[in-house]
């Protein structure tokens, strides 16, 4: 009964605040979120189940103590979230669409009840996300449609665990279960970079403790990999975005400007293939990121998780512990906009870190 009141409030915060245009975006975001709440059952029920493979059953037990992990070693939230398993029976919970200017790193925003204004718009059909996708490309703008595994509700619903991302390497699944609880501890609405980089340093300091005192010396050695691989990729990216940026900014015409982007595009997919040959040894798991048509849309998707995530290593540092630490991002969170991101660019520069005083709960 707890899950059918929130959705009915749910409803009624949407309708009471969203314009008739908007109405059916709503409806397939409320029906799509019903449809996976319905389709969880509680993990003990799948463990229980006779018909559910030997594979399933062992990843859903770690899942499970994943979670306890969460809460007891990280104090991440203790609720009904990731305590339950849905099978989507589909590569994706949604779709989300992240759309650009041609000429401009500056994402297109949508806002929302609850969650504010976003830097994407997610769909729970891929074919909608796409049909919305090519309707903002025919306005002109430069356009992503990505899946997406996992979501947070920002304890509106107890989030499951999902077959979207339940095969993944088992580090995989414990940076996915910290990273969206992470959300529910600090959100600050319509401020996506500040969210996304939080819940992103979360999950770095959850995982890399549940794997000293869970894993082998494979394990971690394959992830430590995996996060070389990944920073590697978030360092070429965000070398060619400041360029394409300067790019931008330049006076010069329009015409100059898309010359130089394309050049600036070859020489990123180049610099790509010479990573993965010479220092990847042939590894391929961007291909797809970088076999699609690359857009600024891109670039703003991979920016809004990590470009901050140095800020809030070193707030991390400054504060000692995980109870501090989250105590000054919610205080964070409750700043003005403006005020917090002042604060995120002094804790950018190391030098002055240490110098920075940020607000505890307790003062607000």
């Amino acid at each position: 009964m707890q899950i059918a009141w929130r959705y009915v409030l749910l409803i009624a915060i949407v309708i009471s605040s969203t314009a008739c245009t908007h109405l059916a975006y709503y409806a397939q975001a409320t029906r799509g979120q019903l449809s996976v709440m319905r389709s969880a059952k509680p993990i003990d029920t799948w463990l229980s189940d006779p018909a559910v493979s030997a594979d399933l059953k062992y990843r859903l037990a770690r899942t499970r103590e994943i979670r306890q992990f969460a809460s007891c070693e990280l104090g991440l939230p203790d609720n009904g979230s990731y305590t339950r398993y849905a099978d989507l029976k589909r590569p994706f919970v949604v779709w989300n669409v992240v759309a650009t200017p041609e000429l401009s790193m500056k994402p297109v925003q949508w806002c929302f009840p609850v969650a504010g204004c976003v830097d994407y718009r997610g769909y729970y059909d891929k074919q909608n996300a796409q049909r919305f996708g090519d309707e903002l490309r025919a306005e002109g703008y430069e356009v992503r449609v990505a899946g997406v595994p996992a979501y947070s509700t920002l304890g509106w619903f107890d989030d499951p665990v999902l077959s979207t991302f339940i095969a993944y390497p088992e580090a995989e699944v414990a940076r996915m279960v910290f990273h969206e609880l992470a959300h529910q501890v600090a959100y600050a609405p319509g401020d996506t970079p500040f969210n996304e980089a939080f819940a992103t340093t979360v999950e770095g300091i959850g995982v890399q403790r549940w794997l000293d005192a869970n894993a082998n010396e494979e394990t971690r050695e394959r992830y430590q990999q995996f996060r070389e691989r990944k920073q590697d990729f978030i360092k070429l990216l965000s070398t060619y975005r400041l360029k394409l940026e300067a790019v931008f900014a330049h006076e010069i015409s329009d015409s100059d400007k898309r010359k130089q982007k394309a050049a600036l595009i070859a020489s990123l997919q180049q610099d790509y293939q010479k990573i993965k040959q010479n220092k990847w040894q042939g590894f391929a798991g961007y291909d797809q990121w970088f076999n699609e048509p690359i857009t600024n849309a891109h670039f703003v998707s991979v920016a809004a998780y990590e470009e901050l995530v140095p800020a809030f290593k070193s707030l991390f540092a400054q504060s000692g512990n995980l109870p501090k630490f989250y105590a000054e991002v919610k205080a964070l969170a409750k700043q003005d906009k403006a005020k917090r991101q002042q604060i995120l660019a002094t804790l950018l520069d190391s030098g002055t870190a240490a110098k920075t005083v940020v607000p505890t709960a307790a003062a607000q």
